[in-house]
Order: structure tokens, then sequence, then C-alpha cells
């Protein structure tokens, strides 16, 4: 069965072009011109990842960015306009799970949305229960889900990804591009301190549902290292 694919972009010929190279490719395309039609069409179609242009008519894409993510774990990859680190790091903090700036190759556009749904599929279609337990922190890889002190917590898929890789191997550091590779699934091309925004949003939500703000240690110049001390 063809993935779908919802792009929520006001300019026409950018829309156009992203959505001939998703067809291409064998996906199933919806398009919505601004924010309030793109939250109608994902809320009534379930599609299986959102790529969402930050400036957007009526609702801004941050603000429909935090509507999904409260509600659905769809992925969500922001096309954007702003360079800037603080806007892309915002966006992510609102909950999406990956970027790409215009100028943009349609091509990198498809290869990385690839990589998030095979991500995705991944986790969703893991052979038997995979439980992993740390602490006050429980991971259920087959059924998707997380606890944090016998507290169900909603996460992104990507913060969902960075927990299961933490907490198969508690107490290893793990570098950035390791977390890249596993996390990510393929040569982002993107500045560190993407990481660092994820890692900071499940730090955050760590420390709400626990009470605990050491679970995620830094370990400066290396990477980050999941122990409770």
């Amino acid at each position: 069965m063809s993935s779908s694919v919802l792009i929520v972009e006001d300019d026409q010929s950018n829309a156009n072009l992203v959505q001939s190279y998703f067809e291409r490719d064998g996906y199933v395309v919806m398009v919505a011109s601004d924010g309030f039609a793109g939250l109608a069409i994902a809320r009534n179609d379930c599609p299986d990842l959102v790529i969402l242009d930050l400036n957007l008519p009526g609702m801004d894409g941050m603000e429909l960015c935090r509507i999904l993510r409260q509600e659905s774990d769809v992925p969500i990859m922001m096309l954007t306009a702003r360079v800037g680190e603080d806007d892309i790091l915002a966006g992510l903090d609102y909950g999406a799970d990956d970027y790409i700036t215009k100028p943009f190759s349609p091509r990198e556009l498809v290869a990385k949305a690839g990589a998030v749904l095979r991500r995705s599929v991944q986790n969703s279609n893991s052979d038997g229960v995979e439980e992993f337990v740390y602490d006050d922190i429980r991971v259920n890889t087959r059924e998707h889900s997380a606890h944090f002190a016998e507290k169900l917590v909603r996460l992104t898929p990507t913060e969902f990804r960075l927990l299961v890789t933490f907490v198969r191997e508690p107490h290893r550091t793990f570098g950035r591009d390791v977390i890249l590779d596993q996390v990510f699934g393929y040569d982002f091309e993107g500045f560190d301190r993407t990481v660092d925004a994820h890692i900071s949003n499940l730090r955050r939500k760590l420390r709400l549902h626990t009470g605990n703000d050491h679970y995620l240690k830094t370990v400066y110049g290396v990477g980050y290292r999941l122990i409770n001390v």
C-alpha cells in the first residue's frame, strides 16, 4: 500500500513541484494551501507524513505543528525559508521531526521523507513485544508506547526513537553521529544543534513526568547517555 503525504504549502509552484516528485515515487499526495485546510485534511485523511511550510496564511506552520503534535504521532517535516537556527529549533521544539530549507532539492526532500517513513514503519512493525525498562522508564516498541513513572507519555516519533536508542543501552555514551544514523536513518546534513533540540525536548518530558532532571546526561565533547544518578 502506498504511503500518503500531506503537503501544506501556500506557494503553488513549490507545492506542484513537491507533489510531482512524491507522486513519481508512488506516494499518494494531498495538498493544502493554508494552515486551516491542512489541519482539516490531516484530521480527516490521517496522512502518513506531513510536509509543512512555516509561513502559511491563516494559521501559521508553527501553530499547525503544535496542534498536530498534540493530536497524533504523524511524522512532520518542516519546509521553510527561515534559515536561522533559532527558527528551525523552534519548529523542532513544537514537535517537528525534521526540516529542509528553501531553496531545496526535491530529490533530497523525498529521500529524507522516505527515511522518516521507514523509521516510523520499523517502529510500528516490530516483531513480537519488545519492552525495555530502566528505572522509572518503560518503553514498548511494538505498542509504540512510553511510560514515565507509570504515566503514559506522548512522544514525537523522533523522541521515541531517541528514547529507544538510549534505553536499549543505558549508561552507554552515544555520539551525535551515532544518534543521527540510528535515529534519523540517513546522512543528516543539518547542524548538531538539531540533535540537541530533540534531546532537550525528551529531557523536559522526562523531568515533567518523573521529577528527575538527571536521566539524560550530556557528556561534553562526546554526546549523551541515559543514567540515573
